[in-house]
């Protein structure tokens, strides 16, 4: 027997994530939505595993004819009241909360949609339903719902783990600007890393930050060496202090236009620049990113491949874009740019 899934993903990355799901076993996909893919899977044990998913949800429901006007929220209220209860989780004492998105401009707000589904979804199982309306938090332990809309077709999916799967349980450090982590496993999906060869492959990363990016890479090339470079103390501590033990990541304290490795000795180079937003450029890139760039390049092998989160389009010199894809984050769309030699 399969169970119907939903994978949530970031906004541009979902073909990543329906990569995955195949290339794992995980599950067949069998359609992608805005921010979701849509599968069958075997088994919820290894749903877990997947990296590029913000989220892993159970669908209880697919409702169509929801339209702009308010009758919709009848139609969803009567929908979360007539599901089967039977193959979803069982609700806990600390009661539920809902969790509403839809695509485009309608005549009722996300709370709208909440509360219409969490009180029919609270009232059979005889627990609280705590409404997000006024800005309040749900309280630890409240069994998590999702209704999302996109066209005239909702879903209505419940989280079987206790958290969303993008907080990861080894990230106990953080700095400013930290990528995102199924954001820095779509870049490790789009360096190819899961196809490295066995061997003492090495994947660099001459701006870590908190270490994102190499330890979500190590998930997918178990065997490779990590080098990762950061020029601010703070951020190597909270990046050893993520990795944990074991010797496969190396952090040491470096200036991102001038790194301390041999000409062409990186087979992957992973990097998410210091854009001056959240985290300003220091050393030999306060003055721009061409420093970054050149050393990229330098270290590069010559069969190897840079994957790169660039904002405002400023591609960057001397490396050809081999596959570019547009995300959104935070408001913001960079791109993530895979980079070959020249």
């Amino acid at each position: 027997m399969h169970t119907f899934a939903v994978a949530r993903a970031v906004h541009g990355i979902e073909p990543l994530v329906a990569t995955e799901i195949r290339r794992s076993g995980a599950g067949v996909v069998h359609e992608m939505r805005h921010r979701e893919v849509w599968f069958d899977t075997p088994g919820t044990a290894g749903l877990p595993a997947l990296r590029t998913a913000d989220d892993v949800l159970l669908a209880a429901a697919v409702v169509d004819g929801i339209g702009r006007e308010r009758s919709a929220l009848r139609r969803l209220a009567r929908a979360a009241r007539e599901l089967d209860p039977g193959p979803l989780p069982a609700p806990g004492a600390a009661g539920l909360e809902v969790s509403a998105s839809f695509v485009g401009r309608r005549n009722y707000t996300r709370y709208d949609v909440e509360d219409a589904v969490g009180a029919e979804l609270a009232r059979p199982a005889r627990v609280p339903y705590h409404s997000r309306r006024d800005g309040a938090r749900p309280p630890g332990g409240a069994t998590a719902w999702r209704v999302t809309i996109e066209g005239e077709r909702a879903m209505i999916a419940v989280r079987p783990a206790p958290r969303p799967l993008h907080r990861r349980a080894y990230k106990t450090a953080s700095v400013r600007g930290t990528l995102h982590p199924p954001l820095a496993a779509a870049m490790g999906e789009l360096a190819g890393l899961a196809g490295l060869s066995a061997g003492a492959r090495t994947v660099l990363d001459p701006c870590c930050g908190a270490g994102t990016t190499l330890i979500e890479a190590r998930a997918l090339a178990p065997g490779a060496r990590f080098l990762g470079f950061d020029h601010a103390p703070d951020a190597l501590a909270a990046a050893r202090a993520n990795a944990g033990g074991g010797g496969a990541c190396t952090w040491a304290r470096a200036d991102g236009g001038r790194v301390p490795v041999r000409d062409g000795a990186a087979d992957r180079v992973l990097v998410n620049p210091p854009w001056g937003r959240q985290v300003p450029p220091l050393g030999l890139l306060a003055g721009g990113l061409g420093p970054l760039w050149r050393e990229v390049r330098r270290v590069l092998a010559d069969d190897g491949l840079a994957v790169a989160l660039v904002h405002d389009d400023r591609l960057p010199r001397g490396l050809a874009v081999e596959r570019a894809v547009r995300v959104s984050l935070s408001g913001r769309h960079p791109l993530i740019a895979v980079l070959r030699k020249e």
